[in-house]
């Protein structure tokens, strides 16, 4: 390690957020990156730990403490080639990334983490602005296609891998633009398109093809791609939402949050809106959900105006900070605000809705009950809320079944994702692989690039024989 002594010479210092009453104005990214001889600071931090315990919190496994210290030399563009060694996005990572590698860091046992996931997002910047990051199209050609369903951060790390080895890669998406939830779901204040547009392009450079408005199983068939590719890769999202059947559930002004983010993300690009706007001006907003769904929810109905926005979680408050001696170095169960909730979000937990209540067929009131901690209501705790529009953010329960997943007729697993394990991500069709969300349910980006990348390793094996690529 470059300064031993780091961590006890230099304090933990992160990225600024832009106040509060200015973001909420504009539609842009509001963290202001730390200067380049403070970003030489933290990662002199970095221990020379015996165990790096933040390659357990990464599942891209990337190599946190050496390009740390390459950072603290100076040596930038050689932690740019070790980072994209195992991680195709590290600039998506760098910001909408929960960062469990911080969890996980050593000095996390007294909360004052290595600020990993700022020092990745500088150097991923860095990569870009000094022109380092280039097209890589592979010297030779296999001569076998691929075809790849859904252009998420799944389905892209796998398209980029697989043509970089000489696969002919098409990319088909249902929507008009590459990205999956990164383009049309996380709002562009919190990662601004231009981010995944220049990757997109990158990777067209390499080979890739995308096939945009091509909904398989829709407005084209499944099995036409079994028919005229070697190898097919499910890497679409686990897009059925979770609802909530309650009385009152029809009326208007009650949308799924996937309804209500993509609307707002086409407004910031330009590009045509489909079906009847969904607006949170001088409207009372709950928000249904305590996860990163529910917090966009929040960041957008705010910027869009919103008199007020109320958030509800059925679960009860977690502790305000976790035992380290119980939780280090895993994931720690902890209450944790993002800044959208900062932005004055009433939050409140151990909630259940009872009924939706309106008038002239739209929704009015939210009723609500306090549960215990077994999810059971508490007699006399029932209360109501204002609210114009509800947004539902529950989460989601497995891909869409309907198309084509029942037209290519694949087993699932219990929780309704296809069914493929982590070491061959094959199906019950062994020319069929899925990745991602597809495979695992909701979770997060860093867990889609990597199953993306490594059903690339097994896609090539399956292929060739043997491969070259990491898992």
């Amino acid at each position: 390690m470059g300064k031993i002594t780091g961590f006890l010479e230099y304090e933990r210092e992160d990225r600024h957020y832009e106040p509060v009453e200015e973001r909420i104005k504009h539609w842009r990214e509001f963290i202001h990156p730390l200067p380049e001889a403070e970003n030489k600071k933290q990662a002199a931090r970095c221990m020379d730990c015996g165990i790096p315990y933040c390659h357990t919190g990464c599942p891209v496994n990337n190599q946190i403490p050496d390009w740390n210290d390459l950072v603290y030399r100076g040596e930038w563009e050689e932690a740019a080639r070790n980072l994209h060694s195992t991680n195709n996005f590290p600039e998506v990572t760098g910001r909408i990334c929960p960062a469990p590698c911080e969890a996980a860091c050593t000095l996390n046992i007294e909360d004052n983490p290595v600020t990993i996931k700022t020092i990745e997002c500088a150097i991923a910047d860095r990569a870009f602005e000094r022109g380092w990051v280039k097209p890589e199209p592979p010297s030779l050609k296999t001569g076998k296609k691929v075809a790849i369903v859904g252009s998420g951060p799944a389905g892209m790390a796998c398209a980029q891998q697989l043509a970089r080895v000489g696969h002919d890669v098409h990319v088909f998406e249902k929507l008009a633009k590459a990205g999956g939830l990164l383009t049309y779901g996380i709002p562009d204040f919190k990662m601004e398109k231009h981010v995944i547009a220049r990757r997109a392009a990158q990777m067209e450079a390499e080979g890739v093809t995308f096939h945009y408005n091509a909904h398989v199983g829709v407005n084209m068939r499944a099995e036409a791609l079994l028919r005229e590719y070697d190898a097919l890769v499910l890497a679409g999202g686990a897009e059925e939402a979770r609802d909530l059947p309650i009385p009152g559930r029809e009326l208007k002004g009650i949308h799924f949050a996937m309804d209500f983010l993509p609307q707002q993300n086409r407004r910031v690009s330009g590009e045509p809106q489909e079906g009847e706007p969904i607006l949170a001006a001088d409207k009372h907003v709950v928000v249904i959900g305590g996860g990163d769904t529910g917090s966009d929810c929040i960041g957008t109905a705010f910027r869009q105006g919103a008199r007020s926005v109320t958030n509800f979680e059925i679960l009860p408050q977690p502790p305000l900070r976790e035992n380290k001696m119980l939780s280090w170095p895993d994931w720690p169960l902890k209450l944790r605000s993002s800044s959208s909730h900062e932005e004055g979000a009433k939050r409140d937990f151990a909630v259940l809705s009872t009924k939706f209540s309106g008038e002239g067929g739209a929704v009015k009131k939210l009723h609500c009950v306090r549960v215990d901690e077994k999810v059971k209501p508490i007699a006399g705790t029932e209360f109501e809320v204002d609210a114009d529009l509800v947004l539902l953010a529950m989460g989601f329960v497995h891909p869409v079944h309907k198309g084509m997943i029942e037209e290519l007729e694949l087993k699932l697993d219990q929780r309704g994702n296809v069914k493929a394990d982590t070491l061959a991500y094959q199906s019950s069709n062994p020319k069929i692989f899925a990745a991602g969300d597809m495979r695992r349910g909701q979770s997060l980006v860093v867990w889609a690039i990597r199953e993306g990348r490594q059903a690339a390793h097994s896609v090539d094996k399956f292929l060739m024989g043997s491969t070259t690529l990491p898992r």
